[in-house]
């Protein structure tokens, strides 16, 4: 359907200035100078100026992402860096994130890149935009564009002359690639980028205007990146558009592999609002004209269903030999020197075992999509409105999903939704909208997953397994290390693997061969390479590409797990050596920004002299996300209760390098966000499942970190002003885990090294 998905921004910005069409459905060719060019960031494949910058004729400026607004406050932050690019005041941008009708493709949300690769990519881009209005301008007014200065997007030259954006654009005026060369503005010029700006998607939520996918009730209202509009005055905001809206749910089977042998229908269907019942295959659903309609039939359907469900899964408690016996890929990803003769001649030797189970995304509010059908002579196009991380591959997903359904255009566009984490039910859920869609063409439905559906059919995060071994000298240095990884896949994202309806309906959709994700940023092996300097080292990979539970992407991939395993090892190394552990850290330690983080964190928790009790204990993490982006180091102090062995995070101080800041608060919250997931993940979260599926349906019996456990958290940024953008979304996963495991060997002299860390394990480790 390439042909089909070529962008068409004239629906949407229809009367605007700036109307020039392009397509985003493969890299430009437009010229070949831009061919040689090394773009950064997005620019790579997206070099077309016109698709991220349009001057309006309202004297506002729209940026176009193809990143999306997941909480982390991107909407914000990249409207900062065009706003001070541009030299216009913050409120004349309006930022539009990923819609396949209207923005960039750039691919998913994930791996913290939105500001590594949108925010370089929107800094070069209204960069020159802004120097080619100068130069248009500098025609109008008879000058030399380097003569000209800039306020809001007024331009005066030195006689005082004026003139506007929005008098000197033209059509044509952006329709060129953006030049590697162009010169962005210094950092002591920039007053936007770098100041504390409150988030542009808080005030509606606070105040209960329509701001999630939940909540759209107009689906035209949303089309190609708007935001959701409120409903008029006085109407009631469950009736807008109810008439219109259906909803719908999907019957789950009862096991992974499960054959749905028969169903009672009948009676179903005459139930108040049942407007169809669909079944494909084993694929069951049900669309009603309101949601409890929609839930009474789901719940009727399932009561009357008769399915053939099979035993798949290895058992829970024998986890951890089974990723060691299942078939497996052994890779060395990294092997420098002799780390066998290095370890044979070590004065000590050390080695370990490090578990991590099976975790959910474990997101608060379920999944939930909306899609229609829109028909007319010339064509029939699939719209869906949606939470997920990449809207473009969710295309191409669907695409597949509807491909024998006469469906000529697929169209995504993304709203926000409850916390992604990486790759929850947000496709899936898209996928059953388009399937209850498709029997009621003409009406948009809308599909919510319910809270056992969300916890027993997302892909939940891979269980891991590591084994550190290392040498020490007798002057405490590490003279070897060997390191070894057991992981299943950690990314199993549409299009790479069907979309959960499709693998479910009659003419099931073939799941595909996993792959590992390749270093520099890796999937099980992400963090596996630490960034102190080691000599004789060798990291293997031991990757299983067919996963019993399904599994894919969890925040931060294999780093939590390898940094939790890294960092706790290396402090067990450091009370071997009789070295304090931050000290150790840093004798092995030549990255001065990693020094930076250490020592920073390290100096506001009061590391050299803390105030504890008994029962309290200090640690630290460290890493550098993916060792190619943000720095972060994290220390915690606990409390282990002598009686009940309950761990309590009492207190979290973390320094951060995320290169040049362009908004602290926003920084600060995901570095606080990820230590207080961590947290959690750390000590409480853990999948139970028997033979047949997952097991953990509600709240009950997968538990989470709750307010009054929240812990007293404080960040210390390091700004670097004129450095790269470093994405800091998942930088702080890892550290606190290790920081947590760190601080209870303080506090009680036993080391745990399963997640989470419980009671029972802690007095495991003490006998």
């Amino acid at each position: 359907m390439s042909e089909n998905t070529a962008l068409s921004r004239r629906r949407f910005l229809q009367g605007s200035a700036l109307v020039v069409a392009f397509s985003l459905t493969s890299p430009s060719t437009t010229a070949v100078a831009s061919a040689q060019e090394e773009l950064p960031g997005s620019l790579e494949d997206t070099p077309e100026l016109n698709a991220w910058i349009a001057i309006e004729d309202d004297a506002t400026v729209t940026v176009y992402t193809g990143k999306v607004e997941l909480g982390q406050g991107i909407k914000t932050a990249l409207a900062q860096i065009a706003a001070d690019e541009l030299e216009v005041e913050f409120g004349r941008i309006d930022l539009v994130t990923a819609a396949t009708e209207t923005t960039p493709d750039e691919g998913y949300t994930a791996g913290s890149q939105s500001m590594e690769d949108s925010g370089t990519a929107i800094t070069y881009a209204a960069a020159q935009a802004r120097r080619i209005l100068l130069e248009s301008a500098a025609e109008e007014l008879g000058g030399e564009p380097g003569e000209l200065s800039v306020e809001d997007g007024t331009i005066t030259d030195g006689g005082g002359n004026e003139i506007t954006y929005w008098d000197v654009v033209e059509d044509e005026s952006f329709a060129t690639d953006v030049s590697a060369d162009v010169e962005t503005k210094p950092p002591d010029e920039k007053a936007i980028v770098g100041s504390e700006r409150a988030r542009v998607d808080i005030p509606g939520k606070i105040f209960g205007d329509p701001s999630y996918v939940q909540d759209l009730r107009r689906p035209s209202d949303a089309r190609g990146g708007a935001d959701i509009q409120g409903e008029d005055e006085g109407e009631d905001r469950e009736d807008v558009g109810s008439e219109e809206l259906l909803h719908g749910r999907v019957v789950r089977p009862p096991g992974y592999v499960a054959e749905l042998e028969s169903v009672d229908e009948e009676e179903v269907a005459e139930m108040d609002g049942v407007i169809e019942i669909v079944r494909d295959g084993d694929f069951l659903g049900v669309v009603a004209q309101t949601e409890w309609q929609a839930i009474q039939a789901m719940e009727e359907l399932r009561d009357g269903a008769e399915w053939n469900v099979e035993d798949s899964l290895p058992g829970r408690d024998d986890l951890y030999d089974h990723l060691r016996e299942d078939t497996q890929d052994d890779t060395v990803v990294e092997e420098d020197g002799d780390t066998e003769a290095a370890l044979s001649d070590a004065a000590e030797t050390l080695e370990a075992e490090y578990r991590r189970p099976y975790q959910m995304h474990a997101s608060i509010g379920p999944s939930c999509a909306v899609a229609e059908i829109v028909a007319d002579d010339q064509e029939r196009v699939l719209n869906v409105w949606t939470h997920s991380q990449g809207v473009y591959p969710l295309q191409e997903a669907l695409e597949e999903l509807v491909e024998a359904k006469q469906i000529d255009e697929v169209n995504c566009t993304h709203l926000e939704g409850s916390g992604c984490y990486g790759h929850n039910g947000a496709d899936d859920v898209a996928g059953d909208a388009a399937m209850l869609t498709y029997a009621v063409e003409g009406q948009p439905v809308r599909v919510q997953w319910m809270r056992e559906d969300e916890n027993q059919w997302e892909p939940l995060g891979s269980a891991m397994l590591m084994e550190p071994r290392a040498g020490l000298s007798d002057d405490g240095t590490i003279v070897g290390w060997e390191y070894d990884v057991w992981s299943y896949p950690h990314s199993t994202r549409p299009p790479g693997q069907p979309l959960l309806a499709g693998m479910y309906r009659e003419d099931a959709i073939e799941t595909r061969e996993n792959s590992p994700i390749p270093l520099p940023t890796g999937g099980g092996t992400r963090n596996s390479i630490p960034l102190y300097e080691l000599e004789n080292t060798q990291i293997t990979h031991h990757f299983l590409p067919e996963p019993d539970v399904r599994v894919s992407a969890l925040r931060a991939l294999g780093g939590y797990a390898n940094v939790f395993a890294l960092e706790s090892f290396v402090d067990e190394l450091a009370h071997a050596a009789e070295t304090d552990p931050v000290e150790f850290r840093l004798e092995h330690m030549a990255d001065e920004r990693a020094r930076d983080v250490i020592e920073t964190a390290a100096e506001e928790a009061g590391w050299a002299d803390p105030d504890l009790n008994d029962d309290q204990g200090i640690g630290i993490g460290f890493a550098q996300y993916k060792n190619l982006s943000a720095y972060a180091a994290v220390v915690v102090e606990v409390t282990v209760d002598s009686d009940s062995g309950e761990v309590t995070v009492d207190r979290a101080v973390a320094a951060d390098d995320s290169g040049e800041i362009v908004n602290p608060i926003g920084v600060r919250q995901q570095i606080r966000g990820g230590i207080i997931q961590s947290a959690s993940w750390t000590l409480l979260e853990d999948v139970d499942f028997d033979a047949q599926g997952v097991t953990d349906t509600d709240w009950g019996s997968y538990p989470i970190l709750t307010f009054p456990d929240v812990p007293d958290v404080h960040v210390e940024l390091i700004d670097r002003p004129g450095e790269p953008y470093l994405g800091t979304g998942e930088a702080s996963q890892g550290p606190t885990a290790a920081a947590i495991g760190n601080a209870v060997y303080d506090a009680v002299g036993a080391r745990v090294r399963e997640i989470p860390i419980t009671p029972d394990r802690i007095q495991d480790a003490l006998d």
